[in-house]
């Protein structure tokens, strides 16, 4: 088991998920999910080194994808990120874990899901201008070892400008790149995640 050095990070249950409606790629029937999974009654924090090998438990991830003029941003992840399964594999997700830094005054609702996932973006990306955002989808992927322990929540971003540079080793040749490159020639250096995103980029 990977030492994490104690970091706690925000889950629910596996038999929630399923009760809610399991399915496999992505959702985009937010409201079905999003208001129960944030319901201070059915998530809790959890040891992230136990979470990563338990697949009876979710970990609750956002992943935000950035869009200017038709473009989304996309990158490498690099040796130095977190979740050494992805390395070398371009995404289009920035996002990470919610942890206990992020509560608020609803204890494990909605406001702490969202704190995190600023204090995510701020860590990981230099944004200029102003942006506006709205979750267009839920993630889950069963068919490898990294899926079956998170459940993803997908934040489109509305970029004001193009000015995004990276804050982290791990994120590198940060670029935006057209609906038909990444549906195309790009598409098999993917992670699993964002070629479920890539699939629906023309819908949203």
């Amino acid at each position: 088991m990977k030492d994490y050095k104690g970091e706690q990070i925000l889950v629910v249950k596996r038999e929630l998920f399923d009760t809610l409606g399991e399915f496999q790629g992505i959702n985009t029937d937010v409201e079905k999910y999003f208001s129960t999974l944030l319901d201070p009654a059915n998530n809790h924090f959890m040891d992230r080194g136990a979470a990563e090998d338990d697949p009876s438990h979710k970990q609750l991830i956002p992943y935000a994808l950035f869009h200017h003029k038709g473009k989304f941003l996309n990158y490498a992840r690099g040796k130095s990120g977190g979740e050494a399964r992805l390395h070398a594999k371009r995404s289009l997700g920035i996002g990470g874990h919610i942890n206990p830094v992020d509560t608020r005054d609803d204890n494990l609702g909605k406001e702490t899901y969202m704190a995190g996932v600023e204090r995510e973006i701020e860590e990981e990306l230099v944004i200029i201008g102003n942006h506006t955002q709205r979750i267009i989808a839920v993630l889950n992927d069963d068919s490898n070892d990294v899926g079956k322990v998170h459940l993803g929540v997908v934040h489109l971003f509305e970029l004001e400008t193009d000015r995004v540079t990276s804050n982290e080793d791990s994120i590198a040749d940060l670029k935006f790149s057209t609906i038909e490159e990444l549906q195309g020639d790009m598409y098999d250096s993917l992670e699993t995640w964002s070629q479920f995103c890539a699939d629906i980029l023309k819908k949203i």
